[in-house]
């Protein structure tokens, strides 16, 4: 058969029951993130782009580059750009609708995950109000879903992940976290995610994706220094035996080869780019390590003809310097300049979006390895007959040796490096 006609198939029995309640009428393939995994195992040594979809025409542009790679993909959003306190238009209630009106306007016909990333948890006294905030996510069309309890010690993250994980679907695609991100600092171990890993696997909770704290940081990196590739790899294969892939988070602040070096020497699948999209959605220069370059004063470069008008770039820094914003601050520009950026004319939308969909398209392709992915989701589906996939491996380990009384003995005997407090949320 040909793709067309198995995405025919695959839009009938692939969209999970929240998508299909939301969207009845829809031609957008919006999948599990599982598929989005499943379709990079499949091809091997491959990764995708999780897209933070900052503004409406971030989305856009990654969309379609998406499609004109044939690449399965993730449009995702945080809890801090889009929750409840966000700092972005786009947020986890209505991304999944722009997605799909997008969608179905443009003809995307590669699957598509709509993934909650970041949700986070700084202590067990936020679990009652994430037990009533997820269910709504999922009724609002979230496929994918990452509790990060990793601010906390290792214990609590662990059983507050047990506990926050009764609340997504097991259709749902899953990540978690350990060692919070915060670069060079309290660097993961294998110990430590073994510990996570092994106790989620006695209660039934089976991971698609494990976050680490491998050497990067969110937002804008000064450093070069990066992703730590072998860490990533030695720590991946200690998991081997739980199914659970790699999730690189802070990829905007590594080279193209370093990122090629996650993509073929280790188990990650899911790639979050969220500030230099952002960066190249507005029309500055960008470096090769994902960051926006800065002139001798200290200030971002706006290539000239890209991006915003420059009317609405020079209001746009006045409206931070009125603020007393730092260049990191930049980010909260979303929220405020969403509707402005929206209203400008066609043509500056259309600039806009295409070059975001040239920078995603360009890491698909030639840095992630993602490149024709889109049929192995597709195939994922019709080889499962339905929307759920199913976990990689079943439980391994014992539910007896992994009671909360246990779980906090094991976590007291860890050897583990937190790194220093403070906020890292991005």
């Amino acid at each position: 058969m040909s793709y067309y006609a198995d995405f025919e198939k695959a839009l009938e029995i692939g969209r999970p029951p929240n998508i299909v309640e939301l969207f009845p009428h829809s031609r957008a393939l919006l999948v599990s993130g599982k598929v989005i995994d499943r379709a990079m195992i499949a091809k091997g040594k491959a990764m995708t782009i999780a897209a933070n979809g900052r503004s409406h025409l971030i989305i856009r542009g990654a969309l379609k580059a998406a499609q004109r790679a044939r690449s399965a993909i993730i449009i995702e959003i945080a809890r801090s750009e889009g929750g409840a306190a966000a700092y972005c238009g786009v947020n986890y209630w209505n991304i999944a609708r722009q997605v799909d009106a997008l969608c179905n306007q443009l003809g995307i016909t590669v699957p598509v995950a709509i993934h909650a990333d970041h949700y986070g948890i700084k202590s067990m006294d936020d679990i009652p109000f994430a037990q009533q905030e997820i269910p709504s996510v999922i009724d609002a069309g979230i496929t994918s879903i990452a509790i990060d309890a990793s601010h906390m010690p290792d214990d609590q993250n662990l059983l507050a992940s047990i506990e926050l994980a009764k609340q997504v679907p097991a259709w749902a695609g899953f990540e978690t976290e350990v060692g919070e991100i915060k670069g060079t600092q309290g660097l993961s171990s294998s110990e430590e995610a073994l510990f996570l890993i092994q106790g989620l696997n006695a209660h039934d909770v089976f991971p698609d994706w494990i976050a680490l704290n491998n050497g990067t940081t969110h937002g804008i990196e000064a450093s070069a220094q990066g992703i730590q590739v072998e860490l990533t790899a030695e720590i991946h294969k200690a998991l081997e035996r739980y199914g659970v892939s790699g999730a690189q988070h802070g990829t905007s602040g590594n080279n193209s080869d370093r990122l090629r070096a996650i993509a073929g020497m280790t188990n990650s699948t899911k790639a979050n780019v969220a500030t230099a999209l952002q960066m190249i959605s507005w029309g500055l220069v960008v470096n090769d390590y994902g960051n926006a370059s800065m002139d001798a004063d200290g200030n971002f470069i706006k290539v000239k003809g890209e991006g915003v008008s420059e009317e609405l770039w020079q209001e746009m820094r006045a409206y931070a310097d009125a603020q007393g914003w730092k260049k990191g601050d930049y980010k909260k520009l979303n929220l405020a300049f969403e509707n402005k950026i929206l209203g400008q004319p066609r043509s500056i939308r259309e600039r806009m979006a295409r070059r975001v969909e040239d920078f995603v398209y360009t890491l698909l392709t030639e840095v992630f390895n993602a490149g024709d992915t889109a049929h192995y989701g597709v195939e994922c589906i019709l080889d499962a007959g339905s929307y759920d996939v199913g976990p990689k491996v079943g439980r391994i380990e014992s539910i007896d040796e992994w009671t909360p009384e246990k779980i906090q003995t094991k976590a007291a005997a860890l050897d583990t490096d937190k790194g220093p407090e403070g906020d890292f949320d991005d």
